[in-house]
């Protein structure tokens, strides 16, 4: 499953996926973690320490090297200076998945211990002094797009992304790349603004959207948000003194968790696990292509001098049937 935790800055939405990654780990699931925040906390709620997070390999720096392991032989792709970050898969792309180690892995992946279990950890580093004014954080988080566009990932396997605060993801076509996003909200107006917006930008895409009411205090706190949001409330999440010490740097064993904040992030993954048997591969890549030709009109085409429209490989779907560490020979799912 591809999921994605967003929301406005401050709703604790690194946070919850910390702690949604962690019980992923705890129950021995394969899982590929990413923080795609312009502000990087995903590694320091992982209990990585300062100097640890900050020696992370950027996968923003390392561009270049996915690109062309992604390509692959793909003869619709004459370079892979030619792909931007909606380049779809088609026959000759390399692939990716979960558990499989690739050169993707190799050279931005790292492991991270979490109560007996691990997950791979990637970040797409941090915005710095030396970008502004020439470059905008979606040319970092393109290296995302470029990774989920070539994911192919099986029942029981997760990627899970720690999304840019706010409406931001919007400025890209990565908020279609997920199974499940779940959007951290507090009991506030603004804490409900970014829902609306996502869930107005959402609607024409099918994009499944679920809503984690966090920091409640009382039963008006749950009230206020089932008015605001109906029935995309999910489950919401209260204070917690394991979380407490985790921001201190000293989390106790994953299962001394309080019972009703595990029973939450169970209804996070049983809700994601539902959606799987219900995915719309074709669409999937319907989506992917549109963004791809968009992006190619409004700017690629011109930046790379090539049609980009041609890397499109009519009748290719992306889904368990190809091939994965092996340059993808086939198109149809399974």
């Amino acid at each position: 499953m591809k999921i994605a935790f967003v929301g406005k800055g401050g709703s604790g939405k690194t946070t919850l996926s910390s702690l949604f990654i962690r019980h992923l780990a705890a129950s021995g699931a394969a899982a590929v973690a990413i923080d795609a925040d312009i502000n990087q906390h995903l590694g320091p709620a992982l209990g990585l320490d300062e100097a640890e997070a900050a020696a992370l390999p950027a996968m923003g720096e390392r561009l270049p090297l996915i690109k062309d392991y992604l390509r692959g032989s793909n003869p619709r792709i004459a370079s892979a200076a030619t792909m931007i970050k909606t380049t779809p898969p088609g026959r000759g792309s390399r692939l990716v998945r979960v558990r499989e180690p690739n050169p993707v892995y190799d050279a931005c992946a790292r492991p991270v211990e979490l109560d007996g279990g691990a997950v791979r950890l990637m970040v797409t580093g941090p915005f710095t002094d030396a970008d502004l004014g020439v470059a905008c954080y979606h040319s970092k988080t393109g290296a995302v797009e470029l990774y989920l566009n070539h994911l192919v990932d099986g029942p029981d396997e997760y990627v899970v992304v720690d999304m840019t605060a706010g409406s931001d993801s919007f400025a890209s076509g990565m908020f279609t790349r997920f199974d499940m996003t779940f959007l951290v909200a507090e009991p506030t107006r603004k804490g409900v603004s970014v829902y609306r917006q996502y869930k107005e930008y959402a609607r024409d895409f099918g994009v499944a959207l679920k809503v984690v009411g966090n920091k409640i205090q009382e039963q008006d706190d749950i009230d206020f948000l089932r008015a605001e949001v109906g029935d995309d409330l999910l489950v919401t999440v209260g204070r917690s003194d394991w979380v407490r010490a985790m921001e201190k740097g000293r989390p106790p064993r994953f299962d001394l968790l309080e019972e009703a904040n595990a029973r939450a992030l169970a209804t996070l993954r049983a809700t994601a696990d539902a959606t799987y048997e219900r995915r719309d591969r074709e669409r999937y890549m319907r989506q992917m292509v549109h963004f791809h030709l968009k992006n190619a009109e409004s700017w690629g085409n011109e930046r790379t001098g090539a049609d980009l429209a041609a890397q499109v490989d009519p009748g290719f779907v992306l889904g368990e049937g190809v091939g994965a560490s092996l340059e993808a020979g086939v198109s149809a799912p399974v």
